[in-house]
């Protein structure tokens, strides 16, 4: 590839960060068939996407509450222990984007996260604080794959989006930001990173 990579975007849970909601809840509810029921049916993943999109923790708990009331512990234990859902960095990726930004890379972060959960993993990680800067839904109200997130994040950090590369977990992240005219690549290890940005043109 020829393209002139001058922008790095890295997602950040499950490509920086660990993330699974089951660590907690496999103590919570052991019973494997009932924790699958209540992810798939009270804390569902639509449901935890609205905090990424800037919904309180507070008036997300009161809405499943009032349909689940028998469930409330349990419902109130997602927020409660979220910081066992991200127990560890994946030090193979960070370590890659450390070495982009030491050699004077112009890297920044997109991340579909809840506002206040940010804030505690920026603290918790401190590489986190690393890159010139972020772009968190729950701040801006907005999630990927929406185009507009990725136009807020271009214009909040001047990318030319041709030299532009966004790495995400995600298919459907990935296919957004490539919609939006960002170059991108999904993430499955630190070893295929490592290929895709070379490929680039990007010694890591």
């Amino acid at each position: 590839m020829t393209t002139d990579i001058r922008h790095i975007v890295f997602d950040i849970g499950k490509v920086l960060i660990h993330y699974d909601p089951h660590l907690p809840f496999s103590r919570l509810i052991p019973d494997e068939t009932e924790r699958n029921w209540f992810f798939a049916n009270v804390c569902t993943h639509d449901w935890n996407i609205e905090q990424d999109r800037g919904r309180t923790w507070a008036e997300a708990e009161a809405l499943l509450i009032e349909q689940h009331p028998a469930r409330e512990e349990h419902i109130r234990a997602f927020r409660k222990y979220w910081h066992e859902m991200v127990p560890h960095a994946y030090d193979d990726s960070v370590a890659i984007m450390e070495g982009l930004i030491a050699e004077g890379r112009d890297v920044t972060m997109l991340t579909n996260f809840a506002s206040d959960t940010f804030r505690e993993a920026q603290a918790r990680f401190p590489f986190l604080n690393l890159p010139r800067g972020v772009t968190v839904s729950g701040d801006v109200g907005l999630i990927k794959p929406d185009i507009a997130i990725y136009e807020t994040h271009t214009k909040s950090f001047g990318l030319d989006p041709a030299a532009t590369i966004f790495i995400d977990d995600a298919t459907v992240n990935v296919e957004g930001a490539k919609a939006y005219g960002w170059n991108a690549v999904l993430f499955s290890g630190p070893e295929k990173l490592r290929s895709d940005l070379t490929a680039y043109g990007l010694k890591v």
